[in-house]
């Protein structure tokens, strides 16, 4: 994996963290979800919701911004560009 470098700081310096792509999108969403507020300013609202579309879609993490505007989290475990279809719909 390439791209955007992280790192953990600490009294006793700096330390690369190597990324890793996680086991289920599962784990990442529980994490995500649970920090919404701190990472993203976000307030959390609801977890796998459920849309009214013609294939029952449902959106991974639904949250509010500060200006109380939807946002709409989805987690995609794989790299592919493509993957942003589904944001696109659900704008739609």
């Amino acid at each position: 994996m390439s791209g955007l470098k992280l790192f953990h700081t600490a009294n006793s310096g700096v330390t690369e963290v190597m990324p890793r792509l996680a086991d289920v999108e599962a784990d990442v969403q529980g994490f995500v979800e649970a920090h919404m507020e701190t990472m993203l300013g976000v307030t959390f609202l609801a977890s796998e919701y459920g849309i009214d579309c013609v294939d029952g879609g449902r959106i991974d993490s639904l949250g509010i911004d500060e200006n109380g505007a939807p946002v709409i989290v989805e987690y995609k475990r794989g790299t592919d560009a493509g993957v942003i279809d589904q944001g696109l719909y659900y704008m739609a």
